[in-house]
């Protein structure tokens, strides 16, 4: 870590408040109006959470992973949808620029994401290109000093809000694969821009996606990140990143639900006694201990090892696919132990329920992680 442990626990105390105090009591108002309240957004940027992991220099906090994912822990405590908006700003909205960016794309661009002036999204999926995203079809072509898009983007969370769009495109459409792929940053105002109709989705209401279109969309040149090509590689490492702290989100929802379900057996009652004395119920509750503990540790090594320069592809796919698995079976069985009651809205337990079925498909499916470690196990034995 590059804080003292004081300071760390500072700041992870002070979002623990804010969890407990602000967002947990709001989580039905979030649910029911499927938007984040103004005021709470505001304080989110007062309390600098845009620019977590957004260099100092640049006006964010220069968050470590280590130190990321002990904060993703946190804000994984209440709704999803909370840090849905500036989660991704702080990774895959803003992460290609602080990676590959030219110094004036991060002086005009990360100052304003980390004080949540400007808003980021990432686009790369599309209708017929989703784990597959080196087949994407969105083509950017160079006209003088402009590159020309045309496509269309889906599931785009933070679109409907962004005033930048990180969009891949295809540069070279002779190379098929992920070479031909480069990165370029859209300002919204971009003529060319349309903005299809907020999706309806299973959970994380709140957390707003839509379809973004672009047509003969003129971008400048100096608005490419990196070199043409190397959007792609580029974007698989904004998604290591963004991997362990989705792996950390996972853990930090799974403790909530365990808490939520042992404080639910210690009160209720059946058969005379509080069904947290059926040996059943304690089985349920000690398996998702045990998983989440187990996740946890998965999440915070690879973390350091990142940290200390390593690679760690394979170990942020194991720790992504073992997490929001993790977190699946651990809600399903606090829905379990809640019984009918936990069939009920009036229980957030059926709405994480709903909320982390996504963990397990953005960012890379499950069965995409399986192939990503099985692969990098086949290379690395060969």
């Amino acid at each position: 870590m590059i804080r003292d442990q004081e300071t760390l626990n500072q700041l992870v105390g002070l979002i623990d408040r804010f969890v407990s105090e602000r967002l947990i009591p709001r989580e039905p108002e979030l649910a029911e109006s499927e938007r984040l309240p103004d005021d709470i957004l505001a304080e989110m940027k007062e309390l600098g959470l845009f620019g977590l992991t957004i260099p100092e220099q640049y006006g964010g906090l220069g968050l470590t992973m280590e130190e990321e994912i002990q904060v993703a822990i946190s804000l994984g405590r209440t709704s999803p949808a909370f840090r849905s908006i500036m989660g991704t700003n702080n990774g895959i909205g803003s992460a290609a620029i602080v990676f590959t960016g030219t110094e004036k794309q991060k002086l005009k661009y990360l100052p304003k994401y980390a004080s949540g002036e400007w808003i980021s999204c990432f686009c790369l999926t599309e209708p017929d290109a989703g784990s597959d995203a080196a087949s994407l079809k969105t083509t950017a072509f160079l006209e003088g000093d402009h590159y020309v898009l045309n496509g269309t983007k889906r599931y785009i969370t933070n679109a409907k809000l962004a005033n930048t769009f990180n969009v891949m495109a295809r540069t070279n459409p002779s190379i098929k694969g992920a070479r031909g792929i480069s990165s370029f940053i859209v300002e919204r105002d971009t003529p060319g821009i349309t903005l299809g109709s907020i999706d309806k989705k299973m959970g994380q209401a709140g957390s707003m996606t839509c379809d973004v279109v672009f047509e003969d969309c003129r971008v400048p040149v100096e608005n490419i990140i990196g070199e043409e090509g190397e959007g792609f590689i580029t974007a698989m490492k904004v998604l290591d990143r963004g991997r362990l702290h989705i792996s950390g989100v996972s853990v930090g929802v799974a403790e909530r639900l365990i808490n939520d379900a042992l404080q639910y057996a210690i009160q209720r009652k059946q058969f005379g006694q509080p069904i947290a004395e059926q040996q059943l119920i304690q089985a349920m509750l000690a398996d998702s201990q045990t998983e989440t503990y187990a996740a946890k540790c998965m999440t915070l090594e690879t973390a350091r090892k990142r940290d200390a320069g390593e690679n760690v592809s394979t170990e942020s796919s194991a720790s992504k696919l073992f997490s929001t698995e993790m977190v699946g079976r651990v809600a399903d069985r606090c829905v379990q132990i809640h019984g009918g009651a936990g069939y009920m809205s009036e229980y957030a337990v059926e709405r994480f329920y709903r909320d982390v079925r996504l963990f397990r498909l953005y960012e890379g499916t499950s069965q995409i992680q399986q192939l990503i470690i099985a692969k990098n196990m086949i290379k690395g034995a060969i």
